[in-house]
């Protein structure tokens, strides 16, 4: 390649808190109705004072400890003075030379990706273009929702780097239960900064090209898409003899490119000061001690753990790790087999135990949430589940039956076994029978398996497996049937 691509991010995450960063007002991003959580103060109504939301602050102290930053012992809020229809107020109260936590990383492969800084703001409202109409509406109940800004250095080499760290943030916000960082409802949204440097040029200090910022990106594939699109698109401006002009830009989702919304704004453009309405914030080595207390295993700790522990491969813990429920359950089954009796081994269970949840059970849920109150099999019912199959009281097709039936009733595994006479078969000449009157139906299969043909061996296996519902063992049933054809 002619050019090093060189990007920035700044992720934006909307907080879970009950109210909004300044009011008393209901923090609901999913609210349908328009205009509904609401109040003088979050609509910039004349006399109205902002107070600081103590738990907003909280969560993003929480979010820089987690991602390795420095807390600042003192910090202020400040005015960023810019017009548009959703800011009621004419400018957002954010933080500019004195946030709440810098100087953090990522580890995204085997890169560290330096995080410069996280501050606390609050959210604009929504403005709606109805199609066909020359106005548009405004919806004022995201406005003051607390809102988490995260900027990373210029560190990021490609677009799927760039989804990667996201994909990576997500994770560690949902585990740290700041937020619900769902993009599709626009509780996160991605902007990345893109910018073209020869790689011809001086690797340790590149001269960097003209940067040029991509807004509000609402999914991981479309954060690499728009990214890999303005790569291309810079690349070839240069190519042509021209430059790279600095400004704002969008993403068409129809068309699939990024197109010119504004020229970019600079710091002083936005008038910074210090925010008069609200006093600056100290903080403790006690205090920020506490909030580090609070912290949850982290997600890449996790994926050690389960690889050590359990003995899992790396990529089967990784998905236990964003699959964040299923690595919960997954744990709780794992401590019911571990006070199991039957002498069976661990490790062959825990083995067993992953397959099931893998496959089958993944495939039941469909997406559907674990810890959801219409999910039905206890972590016990699976584990003694799982003892069964491994200690042989119960075949591997069954177990896949009962499973069925326990996910759709929440019967224990015994149960369903007894009510539908699943047991294992182990009387030989109760199976032999139905052997023989398999044999005596299908005498053409008989005639072909006996001409070598070995596809009619396994119809007829098919037809014992159904007639038994699968109660005895397949590699016993066949070597049964072959032995008396052969007789």
């Amino acid at each position: 390649m002619k050019y090093q691509p060189v990007i920035g991010l700044e992720i934006h995450v909307e907080l879970k808190t009950k109210s909004k960063m300044f009011c008393s007002c209901q923090n609901d991003s999913l609210e349908k109705h328009p205009n509904v959580n609401i109040c003088p103060i979050c609509l910039a109504h004349p006399g109205t004072l902002p107070v600081i939301n103590k738990e907003a602050v909280r969560k993003v102290i929480k979010a820089g400890l987690a991602l390795n930053c420095t807390i600042s012992k003192l910090a202020k809020f400040d005015r960023k003075s810019y017009f548009y229809p959703d800011i009621p107020k004419g400018y957002q109260i954010s933080q500019y030379d004195m946030p709440f936590c810098e100087k953090g990383f990522l580890k995204v492969g085997d890169r560290k990706i330096e995080i410069t800084r996280i501050h606390l703001e609050e959210d604009t409202g929504r403005l709606v273009h109805l199609r066909g109409e020359n106005y548009s509406l405004v919806d004022f109940n995201r406005a003051g929702v607390p809102l988490m800004e995260l900027v990373t250095e210029p560190q990021i080499n490609s677009a799927v780097e760039a989804r990667e760290f996201a994909q990576k943030l997500q994770l560690i916000v949902r585990y740290i239960n700041i937020s619900d960082a769902n993009m599709e409802a626009g509780q996160m949204r991605v902007e990345a900064n893109i910018s073209l440097s020869k790689t011809d040029s001086d690797t340790k200090n590149p001269k960097l090209g003209t940067k040029v910022e991509i807004k509000n990106l609402n999914s991981f594939k479309v954060v690499e898409k728009a990214i890999d699109y303005e790569i291309k698109r810079q690349a070839e401006v240069l190519d042509n003899g021209k430059e790279v002009v600095q400004e704002t830009r969008g993403w068409n989702e129809l068309k699939e490119n990024t197109f010119s919304q504004r020229k970019k704004e600079k710091a002083h453009d936005y008038r910074y000061f210090p925010e008069p309405d609200l006093p600056p914030l100290s903080f403790t080595d006690e205090q920020i001690a506490t909030i580090k207390k609070e912290l949850p295993e982290l997600p890449e700790a996790r994926k050690e753990r389960f690889i050590k522990e359990y003995r899992l491969d790396e990529k089967t813990a990784y998905f236990f790790v964003q699959n964040k429920g299923l690595g919960d359950y997954f744990e709780k089954v794992i401590s019911e087999l571990s006070t199991d009796t039957s002498g069976a081994d661990i490790k062959k269970l825990t083995n067993i135990a992953t397959n099931y949840i893998l496959t089958d059970l993944q495939g039941m849920l469909k997406g559907a949430n674990l810890m959801k109150k219409d999910f039905l099999i206890t972590p016990e019912n699976f584990a003694e589940l799982i003892i069964l199959v491994g200690t042989k009281k119960i075949l591997s097709n069954v177990a896949k039956t009962v499973l069925l039936e326990m996910f759709q009733t929440g019967a224990d595994p015994s149960h369903v076994i007894d009510e539908k006479g699943l047991s294992e078969m182990k009387d030989e000449d109760e199976i032999l029978g139905i052997i023989k009157e398999i044999l005596l139906k299908n005498e053409k299969a008989v005639s072909d398996f006996k001409e070598g043909k070995q596809n009619a061996l396994q119809f007829l296996l098919g037809q014992v497996m159904a007639k038994t519902k699968g109660r005895v063992n397949p590699n016993e049933a066949r070597k049964m049937i072959e032995k008396e054809i052969n007789s």
